[in-house]
């Protein structure tokens, strides 16, 4: 065999393994897109049910916390003029 043709037909077989690599990262690449877009799906889903804290309780139930916030601020305001 002529040494050119060696390095031809190895170039050649390079080149089918790149294109082979190369299907093989487009078919993963589509796989991740669509598993990622089923987590989104879900991710969406849950933050549907979410509730914040304050939709969670009760409008006195707010107010008491509020009460115990505001009374905290206030010790710890006390407490740093104090200082």
């Amino acid at each position: 065999m002529h040494p050119i043709s060696e390095h031809t037909e190895r170039f050649k077989e390079l080149v089918e393994e790149l294109y082979v690599e190369v299907d093989s990262l487009k078919k993963e690449l589509r796989e991740s897109k669509r598993e990622q877009l089923q987590l989104i799906k879900k991710l969406e889903q849950e933050r549907g049910k979410q509730t914040d804290i304050f939709s969670a309780i009760s409008e006195s139930e707010r107010l008491a916390l509020r009460q115990q916030i505001q009374s905290m601020i206030q010790k710890i305001d006390r407490h740093l003029e104090g200082n």
